[in-house]
């Protein structure tokens, strides 16, 4: 059974978005999807000041049995990306909903936040699979 966490928003396509503050949120993929992957050896992350739209290709994580896009799940403006990850790719296995966080991004238009699933309806998706 996968980690999920009560306290986050989740994509179909396997990112989590927790907010930081009003306006401010940080993505990283899940728990699910980092064991799909396996080891990563890579994260390609965004530049900050990119501007993403929701759904739209921003990362790309490398493991030793595949890569994988990593979609917005938000629009807005990339303002800090997590520099730990050009040395340790491992934290996005060890630690998905910590030290393992993709971006952190300056949402748009915090109404997408009502087209991200709560943590019993991720799940359920994945019961789905």
């Amino acid at each position: 059974m996968s980690n999920v966490p009560a306290d986050l928003k989740y994509a179909t396509s396997h990112e989590w978005v927790r907010e930081e503050q009003e306006g401010v949120y940080t993505v990283g993929i899940t728990d699910h999807a980092q064991h799909l992957l396996g080891d990563m050896v890579f994260v390609e992350l965004p530049d900050v000041g990119d501007d993403v739209s929701v759904g739209e290709e921003c990362a790309v994580a490398e493991s030793v049995k595949a890569a994988s896009d990593i979609y917005a799940p938000l629009s807005g403006e990339v303002i800090a990306v997590n520099e730990q990850l050009s040395d340790a790719p491992e934290l996005v296995n060890s630690e998905p909903y910590a030290e393992g966080w993709l971006f952190k991004i300056r949402a748009n238009d915090i109404n997408e936040l009502n087209s991200l699933l709560d943590a019993a309806a991720y799940l359920a998706t994945l019961d789905d699979e």
